[in-house]
């Protein structure tokens, strides 16, 4: 299988390219990678000539950019028209939710309150409109070991005196990046279609998940501020998604545990 893989710069993308046992294109925008292929998911014309060049047999869509409409809702459309006859897995989010007091399964109808959640929940309609055979795999926080995700590095930067807090009344459902990555890539070899929920069987706060990162990396977790902020519990609830995969999604806890010296 020739498997193309968006956003290998990032975090998940990089993760997906290591594991995967297959012929892999990493593809970047700004930041190359050893092996990669330029591609600007927001230029139809630039996603089809990749596609026509590299004529994968499935695509991994890890790429994003939070801030960015055209990126985060255009791009994941645009790599469907492109390859409506390649197996396509979409990495979408839990902010795809507004938040209430009980777990969203994968039959839960989007209700995003954000502009990000809302460009993710638009590319979520027309991903599963023009490619049916699609995957759509939200998944929450993702965290790694070696402190390059967005939580690891907020973690390091408040307990070394940096300004900022910790929301501890915004629950989400953690996962790691290598328990995410091996699950996108059990569905893309799958015959799997529709909706899939990768994300971590254990909600914390961010307050909480910080306090782990910093009790595995021997930070005082007591030094992290906190602020209540505004109350928004999003947790998925990957029951069906976990019975399909080999790989099991661990909790925080588990995969946080403190380092042994």
């Amino acid at each position: 299988m020739k498997l193309l893989v968006t956003g290998a710069a990032g975090l998940l993308g990089r993760e997906v390219v290591r594991l995967a046992d297959h012929d892999v294109v990493p593809t970047y925008h700004s930041a190359p990678v050893d092996g990669g292929v330029q591609i600007d998911v927001r230029d139809r014309f630039s996603v089809h000539e990749v596609i026509r060049r590299v004529r994968p047999d499935a695509i991994i869509h890890a790429a994003f950019k939070q801030d960015d409409w055209a990126t985060t809702a255009n791009g994941p459309v645009n790599l469907a028209v492109a390859a409506r006859d390649v197996r396509f897995v979409f990495v979408s989010t839990d902010a795809v939710f507004g938040g209430g007091p009980d777990p969203y399964d994968e039959t839960a109808p989007p209700s995003p309150i954000t502009p990000y959640g809302a460009a993710k929940a638009a590319a979520e309609t027309a991903v599963q409109a023009i490619h049916p055979e699609a995957v759509v795999a939200r998944t929450s926080l993702i965290v790694g070991s070696d402190g390059a995700s967005e939580s690891e590095r907020l973690t390091h930067a408040l307990a070394g005196g940096a300004a900022g807090a910790l929301f501890s009344e915004n629950i989400r459902c953690p996962v790691h990046v290598s328990d995410l990555a091996a699950g996108l890539l059990e569905l893309v070899e799958s015959d799997h279609t529709g909706i899939a929920h990768l994300a971590g069987p254990e909600a914390v706060s961010r307050l909480g998940l910080g306090r782990l990162i910093a009790i595995r990396d021997g930070l005082d977790p007591e030094a992290l501020p906190a602020i209540a902020g505004t109350v928004s519990h999003i947790r998925l609830d990957g029951t069906r998604t976990q019975r399909l995969l080999k790989t099991r999604l661990r909790p925080v806890r588990e995969f946080l545990r403190p380092l042994r010296s």
